[in-house]
């Protein structure tokens, strides 16, 4: 009786049905879908029983990209600031950096201000170094890592 029945007409099994769910899901990562089509095709899919029911899901999709040639680029970690040998920095030479620069920059707005008044104005610039003195010797002599 099998050999008179065509595979249309055949049953489905759930490793059929996964295939086309995962072909589906591929669609839509690809753009290919939009959410409500590829809701609309997954319950069409887990309700079939023949491969004809199957097969009018994936007709007008082209085959699935590999991931090589996606044109969605994989996501990338944050660079880490390495040290020539490709160890992580540690310690004040990651912040010590920007932070004097930010030391720097006030005291040249002080600098100017002082100039433009024609008088040596408070040196307001010196509780901006507080943070970064307190840093400094707290990650260095501090207890990192007890």
């Amino acid at each position: 009786m099998l050999g008179r029945m065509g595979r249309e007409q055949m049953r489905a099994g759930d490793g059929d049905r996964k295939a086309v769910a995962e072909q589906l899901k591929s669609a839509l990562d690809e753009g290919r879908l939009d959410l409500h089509e590829y809701d609309e095709r997954l319950q069409r899919t887990y309700a079939a029983k023949t491969y004809a029911d199957l097969d009018g899901l994936l007709d007008d999709l082209p085959g699935t990209v590999p991931v090589q040639h996606s044109q969605i680029q994989p996501a990338t970690a944050p660079a880490s600031p390495l040290t020539a040998k490709g160890q992580e920095r540690s310690g004040p030479a990651q912040w010590v950096g920007p932070y004097a620069g930010v030391v720097l920059v006030c005291t040249l707005i002080w600098l100017v201000s002082s100039v433009a008044s024609g008088e040596l104005l408070y040196f307001w610039p010196v509780w901006t170094l507080i943070p970064l003195i307190l840093g400094f010797f707290g990650q260095r002599f501090g207890g990192r890592g007890r």
